[in-house]
């Protein structure tokens, strides 16, 4: 039986996007145990190995069950469409060490022996001690992993957001929800996610979270039961390309055609990115990334979209044929 959420009017309301920096790190953590989620990470994995070998992650890695539930007070819905770390860490250190200790003991027994084991023991037996340690090392994945690589990792989340938030107007929630995954369908009000697990819950006015993530690949993530807001983690468009360095991404006929700059500039922009956002991936000034933008939307290959406080550019029709070959 697949997972399902079933919506009131109020739900299709209350829908929407978000971007997680916690949400990321925790799904680092969990891809650094998950060789099948490592494939299109194998440069951030490299990167990152001393870095990760320092951590203990021991205690969290015995929280994150192969199949089963993981505690919802670790990887929270975000408290807004784009929360700072610092916001979320503090939410987690703020959980009712109640809440955390039924949450620990439901993803402890979904791995036979870890609840008898001495770190499992140690958890449940003092859950305020555990949320303080549980949120330290979380924090210190964050600097570790996720922090030295969120410039890049925000402008592909949010350009996903950007994307999606304009199929939402052109297609509506019916028609978005299988876009984000195939795996995702819709019917009657009723939402279904086709993974291993069964769980039903109506949704009774709260709506839905819907948060592109990086490190979730090649897993679609439903969950967070009460009193945490419904949430449907899904892989973010253009992981592909996300780690790829500048060189990897610019053909030599655009260099001819364009100049250097600016080819290495239209050719990064696979997804919509913001000048500071391709100026830190490309080691480029932001002026000089500005002033080809500026070149690349005057000659009809890029448009400018404001995306809340950002503006994103994305090409036009005649640049992703250019970048790609097609002319």
């Amino acid at each position: 039986m697949p997972y399902q959420l079933h919506f009131g009017q109020d739900d299709l309301l209350r829908c929407r996007f978000a971007i997680s920096p916690l949400w990321e790190t925790q799904e680092a953590v969990r891809t650094l145990k998950r060789p099948d989620r490592h494939g299109y990470h194998p440069q951030w994995l490299r990167r990152i190995r001393g870095a990760g070998a320092r951590l203990d992650l021991a205690a969290v890695w015995l929280l994150m069950p192969r199949r089963g539930h993981c505690p919802d007070f670790l990887g929270p819905p975000p408290i807004g469409p784009a929360a700072t770390f610092d916001e979320e860490i503090a939410a987690v250190r703020a959980t009712d060490p109640e809440v955390a200790l039924d949450d620990m003991a439901r993803a402890l027994d979904c791995t036979p022996g870890a609840a008898a084991s001495p770190l499992g023991r140690a958890l449940v037996g003092d859950p305020a001690r555990a949320v303080r340690e549980l949120a330290d090392v979380m924090e210190a994945a964050w600097h570790a992993l996720i922090e030295p690589d969120w410039p890049r990792l925000r402008t592909l989340l949010e350009a996903d957001v950007a994307f999606h938030s304009r199929r939402l107007a052109e297609v509506g929630l019916g028609g978005l929800l299988s876009e984000l995954d195939p795996r995702l369908s819709w019917n009657a009000g009723t939402l279904a996610v086709d993974w291993n697990g069964e769980h039903v819950r109506d949704l009774r006015g709260e709506g839905l979270v819907l948060m592109p993530s990086v490190f979730t690949w090649p897993d679609v993530v439903g969950g967070h039961d009460p009193p945490w807001q419904p949430t449907i983690a899904y892989p973010a468009r253009g992981l592909a390309g996300l780690w790829a360095g500048p060189g990897e991404r610019t053909p030599e006929a655009l260099v001819r055609l364009l100049g250097r700059g600016r080819a290495t500039v239209l050719a990064a922009l696979g997804d919509p990115a913001t000048t500071s956002a391709l100026a830190h991936r490309l080691g480029l000034a932001p002026s000089s990334v500005s002033a080809h933008l500026g070149t690349l939307r005057d000659a009809g290959l890029l448009v400018s979209r404001r995306y809340g406080h950002q503006v994103l550019y994305e090409r036009t029709p005649l640049g992703i044929a250019l970048a790609s070959g097609g002319i």
